[in-house]
């Protein structure tokens, strides 16, 4: 039934989104990707969300490109992705052999300037959102067990860098809404995160409900784990009883800039290429990825993982990346405040 309901939504909404290349434009494309290799960046380490989705793609997305060219995933770490984020802006071909998923806040950390941004968000070429990505913040069971306890005590919390949502949203929660979160730099992914959190090193990590869903099952099922916060602006069906990150500002003000943050976050686990991609390159790329969504392997896949996509077009992602990067100055300077604060 799930795979049925998610195959008509795509073939009624992407093939609406989508332009159909031209019989011309596909020779051309078939002549030049046949027997090239695509290479598939990832800013983060292997085993996370991230990670995934990106290797999940990788896996289809060649066959839905006139010539078929191999893709192969290359993991680039660093500062929370925004090392990839700038090899794909200024390094990496233009010619639609390169291609990349790095941190879902990318148009935030660009308008928050936080230190390593070189590119503006809005100048890549979009290909489209395989899935929203659904954060949360989890503690250990030795550690506290609700965000009401997490205002009393200490709770150290994984990060992978400034360039992540696993150091923004809690330096957020602290500000405005009174919890204490301590945030340890430094990790490579958040499943390096989740094992020094099982190891007693941290208390607590920021991670992809899916993510917890397909690695630790049982966690969930022993308990081992608290879920302290949703990073959402609406309790997902799933977590009914854990609250979001927007309700829990403690004034309108500080609800509506921690709406901005997550807001910001909906470009999920977007595919990007560089800028400067020819429109016909791009739009052979933009149809591979909306054939791909509707591959009955590739869903099949992703139930199987248990994991429910909700793509998005090129053109919906690039309206999350304008409207967050033209945000109010004053909101921009209040967040950025806080997010890059020692």
């Amino acid at each position: 039934m799930r795979l049925g309901i998610y195959l008509g939504f795509c073939l009624l909404v992407n093939a609406a989104l989508t332009a159909v290349p031209s019989f011309a434009q596909v020779q051309t494309a078939e002549l030049f990707f046949k027997g090239k290799v695509i290479t598939y960046y990832v800013g983060f380490a292997a085993g996370g969300a991230y990670d995934f989705y990106s290797r999940t793609a990788a896996r289809f997305l060649g066959k839905h490109i006139p010539g078929n060219p191999t893709v192969v995933v290359q993991n680039m770490t660093g500062a929370g992705s925004l090392q990839a984020a700038n090899f794909l802006y200024w390094n990496a071909p233009k010619d639609g052999t390169a291609i990349g998923t790095v941190t879902e806040t990318i148009a935030l950390e660009e308008a928050l300037h936080t230190p390593g941004v070189r590119y503006k968000a809005a100048d890549y070429t979009w290909i489209g959102r395989i899935t929203a990505s659904l954060q949360v913040g989890v503690s250990w069971k030795r550690s506290a067990k609700t965000i009401e306890e997490a205002k009393r005590i200490d709770v150290a919390m994984a990060s992978t860098g400034a360039g992540s949502p696993s150091s923004g949203f809690p330096k957020l929660l602290n500000a405005l809404a009174g919890t204490r979160f301590k945030i340890i730099a430094g990790f490579a992914s958040s499943p390096e995160g989740m094992l020094a959190m099982e190891r007693g090193d941290v208390d607590g990590v920021q991670s992809s409900w899916d993510t917890l869903k397909r690695s630790k099952q049982d966690w969930l099922r022993n308990r081992d784990i608290n879920i302290l916060y949703q990073c959402a602006e609406e309790r997902q069906p799933e977590l009914p009883d854990i609250p979001t990150t927007v309700e829990l500002g403690r004034t309108a003000d500080a609800r509506e800039l921690l709406a901005l943050y997550t807001g910001g976050a909906e470009v999920g686990q977007s595919i990007l290429a560089p800028p400067g991609l020819s429109a016909d390159r791009a739009q052979i790329l933009r149809a591979g990825f909306q054939a791909m969504l509707r591959d009955r392997e590739f869903v099949a896949d992703m139930t199987k993982a248990q994991d429910t996509p909700h793509p998005a077009s090129a053109e919906a992602v690039s309206k999350i990346v304008a409207a967050t990067t033209n945000a109010s100055a004053e909101s921009i300077a209040r967040i950025d405040a806080i997010v890059h604060a020692p």
